[in-house]
């Protein structure tokens, strides 16, 4: 059970990173890179859900 809380947050530094890599190109560039941008939201929504269904999972057995 521990493992998946480090996984749960893992997701959110990916989210980070993906954000700044878009975020960067962008200023380089000046153009959006769309990749990053959908793996980023992708990492968060993630990370929502595996909140959610380890809660769900939780109390089940109790």
């Amino acid at each position: 059970m521990k493992y998946s809380k480090i996984f749960q947050y893992a997701y959110l530094v990916f989210a980070a990173l993906f954000i700044y890599d878009a975020i960067s190109r962008y200023v380089n560039t000046s153009e959006l890179y769309y990749p990053s941008i959908l793996l980023g939201a992708l990492a968060i929504f993630m990370f929502f859900f595996r909140r959610r269904f380890a809660r769900k999972m939780h109390n089940k057995d109790q």
